[in-house]
């Protein structure tokens, strides 16, 4: 083939496409061809540090075309001028990319048989440093593979089980198979791949999780407020007079929900009476609404959401922040960058803390996300299993018209399906929606539009595996599949080939 013999520029170019099986382009079988490529140019390899670079030019591809849209953010809402922001992306997805590059390195260690390197090390490698990812510098996990396989595709039912980076190191395991019978020709591999497969549709047929009380009517609002005149002086009675008209169309629904920081003043400067005109609608039924907003206490400033409505007044503060977004890591030397060059608004704040309690409101425990908190499973199911209902309020205006919303939805679908439980997403701009515990979409508003979508919500009670134990048993899968691999990495018979 020409690609193989400009093998880096291959690897770019499926590192390009893998982002095709993200939403919303949604071909979820995409990533477990290009991943089965990537296989194979590291079996081709002739060394360690050949397979590095063909793990970085892979990501390199993979985050220059998935997370491009951070650009937008820099450059029309930052200020930063376009060459820079261009730099700034390129720049960041070089180093994200390093860690594909890790994987490749790591897994070139590995002299055992091909068919381990491929269905053992390589996966295994794979999936360590996307857990690395997760955590490294406060984590960013966007883009794990897992991420691609949300409903229909079968890999999606493990979620409950394994969680994110268990179904990302079967989309790993499925590469490898098919790479090994591309490779060998073996029709094992194709019969391991269809029985991973299959099991996968059996397991949609467990209920992990019990219905908790009736199901009720459930309002989310989507302001569509353009992110540029947002924080405007002179355009926030606006703000609050459409939000205020929003809420009154939610009719009987018990809970209505507004978008991340949707009502521009601080909690301490709205008006009694513009609460009680507000919420007069919820409050009729009984029901509650949840708003997204600033708070201060004291010298901090926190990112919240208010419950306002026929239950006591509570509050969740935003815990895990967005670093240079939302608080300046090493403040010596890049504050003088976020504050002047960027100048992004409250771009310093109050961690909220981990251990705070579902939010009481519309007869269920509400665990709230704001924005980027949700791409953290194993931080999300915190909550359970007091939350019977998970709840993030998004403002993804900062990404323009790009794909970041539709992905940062996909990321809410794995969530409902690691903790068995609905999650509700009310958005500025979008994707707005109602994901089942089964991390179907039920509903969802046309983005950039200014709506209310109304439907029904169910809590849930219960643990699934994957809220029970975390990423320990992936992190156990991990050791064991290394391990195996060390052991067979001399000379040892490989099953018969078709």
């Amino acid at each position: 083939m020409k690609f193989f013999a400009a093998p880096n520029i291959f690897a770019c170019l499926i590192g390009f496409l893998t982002v095709g099986g993200f939403a919303p382009f949604g071909l979820f079988p995409v990533p477990i061809i290009t991943l089965a490529a990537l296989f194979v140019l590291w079996l081709r390899a002739d060394s360690a540090r050949a397979a590095f670079r063909l793990g970085w030019w892979f990501g390199l591809g993979l985050f220059a075309a998935g997370v491009g849209w951070i650009y937008v953010a820099l450059h029309d809402f930052g200020g930063m001028a376009a060459p820079l922001a261009g730099a700034a992306i390129l720049l960041f997805a070089a180093f994200l990319a390093l860690l594909p590059g890790l994987a490749g390195a790591l897994q070139a260690r590995c002299t055992a048989p091909v068919w381990v390197r491929l269905t053992l090390a390589m996966p295994a490698c794979w999936v360590a440093v996307e857990l690395l990812r997760g955590y490294l510098f406060t984590g960013f996990p966007w883009l794990s593979l897992g991420y691609s396989q949300t409903p229909p595709s079968p890999l999606a039912a493990y979620a409950p089980l394994l969680g994110v980076y268990g179904v990302s190191l079967l989309v790993a395991v499925s590469a490898g198979l098919l790479a090994w019978a591309w490779t060998e020709k073996c029709k094992v591999a194709l019969g391991v791949l269809a029985l991973l497969w299959l099991t996968g549709l059996g397991l949609r047929t467990v209920e992990w999780t019990q219905p908790q009380g009736a199901p009720f009517k459930v309002a989310l609002v989507q302001g569509n407020i353009p992110q540029d005149r947002k924080f405007e002086e002179g355009f926030r009675l606006g703000t609050l007079e459409l939000y205020r008209k929003l809420a009154a169309q939610s009719g009987d629904a018990k809970l209505v929900v507004l978008p991340e920081t949707a009502l521009p003043l601080l909690r301490d400067d709205l008006s009694p009476d513009y609460l009680a005109a507000l919420t007069a609608t919820v409050h009729a039924q009984g029901g509650d609404l949840l708003a997204g907003l600033f708070e201060r206490d004291g010298e901090n400033y926190y990112n919240s959401v208010v419950s306002l409505g026929a239950s006591p007044e509570q509050h969740y503060r935003k815990d895990h922040l967005v670093p240079f977004g939302e608080f300046i890591p090493l403040r010596s030397l890049f504050g003088a960058l976020i504050n002047d060059v960027l100048q992004i608004p409250m771009s310093d704040l109050g961690r909220g803390g981990k251990t705070q309690v579902p939010l009481a409101v519309a007869g269920q425990q509400v665990a709230v996300n704001i924005c980027y908190e949700d791409v953290f499973g194993e931080e999300i199911v915190r909550a359970l299993p007091a939350a019977t209902l998970l709840v993030n309020v998004t403002n993804d205006a900062w990404y323009g018209h790009s794909h970041a919303a539709a992905q940062h939805n996909q990321i809410s679908q794995l969530r409902a399906l690691e903790s068995g439980r609905m999650m509700l997403r009310a958005t500025n701009t979008g994707q707005t929606s109602i994901i089942g515990r089964d991390g179907v979409v039920q509903a969802a508003l046309p983005p950039f539009q200014e709506a209310v979508l109304s439907g029904m919500a169910q809590g849930y009670s219960g643990l699934t595996p994957y809220a029970r134990w975390g990423n320990a048993l992936v992190l156990g899968l991990l050791v064991l599949m290394l391990g195996s691999a060390r052991m067979l990495r001399k000379s040892c018979p490989r099953p018969q080939a078709g």
